[in-house]
């Protein structure tokens, strides 16, 4: 990314792993929606122009080179840094060893890939999620169905939820909703998703309301369909850096309970994304529909814009790069 608005491929020197750190080779990489925003949407940051890889955080490879007495030449790996410190949009990525997941044996190093995003679902779920809720009887909705939405989905029905709705514009993804689990799924264009919820529930609202496509008329909806005392998870990424209209009023009389969701990648031992590799390998969370596109890396900045909108019916657009083909 040598400027705003644009990633490109370039030739760069070999990086050299540090003390504690290791050099992966990297074979596949996906496109996070926070990507689309540092790439598109004025979100990055300039001193990280010209560095190789950047602003890619999501990928899986084979060690390369290692300093750290946690891993050796050879193992498999998945790559998670925090957002800012992403570099796996190239071959070669450098990475402190308290940032990789090892990727079990038997497992496609592709599959492996869908931990990332999928632990950061887990982590968010761990925020979610209260005791005092009775989820055989209780309503959550899921707002937009790419893939973060759809794992939340599959996280909602196997933690016990009866009725799970889903909201999203696109009809392919809205099929994938409905196929793996989603008891009601609408368009928002042509039906009213307050009036459903609100339908549902009796006019009391829902249980929990998880906004996973990252817009600000989305996080304000969902304070309408939330019930006193509810909870509102956002797990999008904000639209833009400075304020927005918020109803904070109805928030207040609502009593509801906000969760944002940042820095699974600080977690004490990386528990969720261990916690999300097991799922991938024992299938108990489908990730094929996330196995559909992949591209070359020399079409990067043709898959980031392809993302921004959507995928064009894939949920999830993911990288391939020499090591992978």
């Amino acid at each position: 990314m040598r400027q705003a608005g644009v990633v490109e491929v370039a030739d760069f020197p070999d990086p050299v792993p540090a003390s504690g750190e290791v050099l992966v080779r990297m074979h596949h990489a996906s496109i996070c929606g926070s990507d689309t925003h540092v790439v598109l949407d004025g979100f990055h940051r300039p001193e990280r122009f010209g560095e190789p890889g950047y602003p890619g955080h999501e990928g899986v490879g084979v060690v390369e080179a290692s300093r750290s007495s946690a891993f050796s030449i050879g193992d498999r790996v998945l790559t998670v840094p925090p957002g800012w410190l992403g570099a796996c949009w190239a071959e070669l990525q450098v990475v402190p060893e308290q940032y990789l997941v090892p990727v079990p044996d038997g497992l496609t190093l592709q599959r492996g890939l869908m931990a990332q995003q999928l632990g950061t679902t887990v982590f968010a779920m761990k925020k979610f999620v209260r005791p005092d809720v009775d989820l055989a009887n209780g309503t959550a909705v899921v707002m937009g169905a790419g893939s973060a939405g759809l794992y939340f989905v599959q996280h909602l029905r196997r933690l016990g939820y009866a009725d799970v709705v889903v909201s999203e514009p696109g009809a392919q993804r809205r099929a994938l909703a409905r196929r793996l689990g989603a008891t009601r799924v609408l368009d928002p264009a042509t039906e009213s998703l307050v009036d459903v919820v609100l339908h549902r529930t009796d006019r009391r609202g829902a249980d929990l309301v998880i906004e996973a496509a990252g817009y600000d008329a989305l996080r304000a909806e969902a304070i309408e369909i939330v019930r006193h005392s509810g909870t509102v998870g956002f797990f999008g990424y904000p639209e833009r850096s400075g304020d927005v209209p918020y109803p904070s009023f109805l928030a207040f009389r609502r009593n509801v309970s906000i969760e944002w969701v940042n820095g699974a990648q600080l977690e004490p031992g990386l528990a969720s994304f261990h916690e999300a590799m097991d799922l991938v390998a024992t299938g108990e969370i489908t990730v094929d529909h996330c196995l559909e596109a992949f591209v070359d890396l020399e079409d990067v900045h043709r898959a980031v814009v392809r993302a921004k909108r959507g995928g064009d019916g894939a949920a999830k657009v993911n990288l391939t790069l020499p090591a992978g083909r």
